[in-house]
């Protein structure tokens, strides 16, 4: 968890960085292509990638929709908008997954699940609250990738009851070169990347596939129910680092907020592990 919690640190502030110079669309493009020459060094070193099937197109091409939509908001709102408040607003997609598994997985919408939802949701007001007139694109962004993230998981449920992790990252990668492509050629250019861009976007590349190995393995090692409270862990380090390095205040309605998401998230997470031990 140390090193999931580092990587999705520093693609935030590396995002926030190359964000002030070259378009969501394109760090997209570039993170992708990096991504997936990793992917695929690493599944031909281990074997993995053999057996590819194409079956399963359209419930990839639906993944990568939600991810690559929410994955574009996230890095918007992560250049304009105080990163503790993303990253708070990031963590309320498993309250959006219990709302939409009912429709897209059939899942049972229990009592509990609700009243954590509502919870989760009052510590989104208290964080954005709508009724000020600060409320920025960069806030809505912020909340909107949370849904992005959501549907992704949502197809990944489906998707790994035929595919194995190594061929989901595969079509992920190789999906999100194909739109981010397009949609940076839109206008008919593309933004080359500097000298100076070469850190950052390395680190995007290589820390979003770190992060999401180190959280899988982590998961295999111990309970979600422990994993989850360890991951939250990366909202006051990214709340420090925002201060330090943009000077950003960290106000008691984002701590507060914050709590509300972590207890909601928290409180489903044990919920299901004793439903699937009863199970």
């Amino acid at each position: 968890m140390v090193g999931a919690v580092a990587s999705f640190s520093a693609m935030a502030i590396a995002g926030r960085e190359l964000g002030k110079t070259i378009p969501t669309f394109e760090i997209m493009m570039y993170r992708s292509i990096i991504g997936f020459f990793i992917v695929v060094a690493i599944g031909q070193y281990s074997g993995t990638l053999n057996g590819i099937k194409f079956t399963h197109t359209l419930s990839h091409i639906g993944r990568n929709i939600a991810h690559f939509t929410g994955q574009n908001l996230w890095f918007f709102a992560v250049t304009v908008a105080p990163l503790a408040q993303v990253i708070a607003l990031e963590f309320t997609f498993p309250l959006w997954v219990i709302l939409l598994s009912p429709i897209f997985l059939g899942e049972k919408l229990t009592k509990l699940r609700v009243i954590t939802a509502v919870l989760g949701f009052f510590g989104v007001l208290i964080i954005t609250a709508p009724w000020s007139q600060e409320l920025s694109y960069g806030i809505i962004a912020a909340a909107l990738s949370a849904v992005g993230f959501a549907g992704s998981v949502i197809f990944t449920k489906r998707l790994t009851k035929y595919e194995t992790t190594i061929h989901i990252l595969f079509f992920m990668t190789l999906i999100q070169i194909v739109f981010g492509f397009i949609c940076s050629a839109y206008d008919g250019k593309i933004t080359g990347l500097t000298l100076a861009d070469l850190p950052f976007i390395t680190i995007i590349g290589i820390s979003g596939l770190i992060a999401h190995y180190c959280l899988t393995t982590a998961l295999t090692l111990v309970p979600a129910a422990v994993v989850s409270p360890l991951e939250f862990i990366r909202l006051p380090i990214i709340a420090v680092l925002g201060f330090i390095i943009y000077r950003e205040p960290v106000e008691m309605t984002l701590i507060i907020g914050a709590l509300l998401i972590f207890v909601s998230n928290y409180t489903n997470i044990i919920s299901e592990s004793k439903r699937s031990k009863a199970g």
